[in-house]
């Protein structure tokens, strides 16, 4: 069941991708660190997985771009899905615990082997574009920058999942909008690491909420601070729909 819905949802990023009007913009700068070998972090929220394989190539990605992707059921069909696309899944997630240790010990290893790493912050359990603090911990430990990514498509829909996940539609006008890579010192206390969350938070959901006007699209807020992890249905399993 798990691979028939990952071939669909692979044929269905294709199909968007075939038959929409796509540009790049501030794709320079990521494609001067690939064509010199450098290793970098690419972070986007949960909402915009969908077409983050077609990203990563608009900007000539030849080399090995691993996905950090949660264990979960949801999880496992993303890794299947942009499997067929060539990237390469890092399970687990940044956060405390074992398995946390786990993931960022391979997303480190990745990195120093000149790999990039691909990232959701606020994923895989909210709140909704609000940035962890593992992101940071990875860019200081191997010592990479962290370059902020969105996409947006001027027709879609919205789910009414926990991340608001965005839909492209056939036909659509769209855009894959890289913005400017977040620097991350290896000498940083506490507060420097909080400084950078932050500033790293503020750059994405400005990056994605501009790409969205720029279509002319109604920009999707951040989760307000009442709001828990994890709420209730996953975007696979949403059936409702936003604006």
């Amino acid at each position: 069941m798990r691979g028939t819905l990952s071939g669909l949802a692979a044929g269905y990023v294709r199909l968007i991708r075939a038959t929409g009007r796509w540009q790049t913009e501030g794709g320079d700068h990521p494609a001067h660190y690939l064509t010199e070998g450098k290793p970098f972090i690419v972070v986007f929220w949960h909402q915009r997985l969908l077409m983050m394989p077609y990203t990563w190539r608009s900007v000539g990605g030849d080399r090995p771009f691993n996905m950090l992707i949660s264990a979960h059921r949801d999880g496992e069909i993303i890794s299947r899905t942009i499997a067929h696309f060539g990237i390469k899944t890092i399970a687990g997630s940044t956060g405390k615990g074992k398995g946390g240790a786990a993931a960022l010990r391979q997303i480190i290893k990745a990195l120093k082997a000149g790999e990039v790493v691909g990232m959701t912050p606020d994923g895989p359990r909210g709140p909704r574009m609000r940035a962890s603090d593992g992101v940071i911990q990875a860019a200081r430990m191997a010592g990479v920058p962290i370059f902020p990514l969105t996409y947006s498509a001027s027709n879609r829909k919205v789910l009414g999942s926990w991340d608001r996940f965005v839909l492209p539609l056939p036909f659509s006008r769209g855009v894959f909008h890289w913005g400017d890579p977040v620097f991350v010192e290896r000498k940083i206390d506490d507060a420097g690491l909080e400084a950078k969350r932050i500033e790293l938070e503020n750059a994405l959901t400005k990056l994605t909420q501009e790409t969205d006007r720029s279509l002319g699209l109604e920009v999707i807020p951040p989760a307000g601070p009442d709001e828990k992890p994890k709420q209730k249905r996953s975007a696979i399993a949403a059936g409702e729909t936003g604006k």
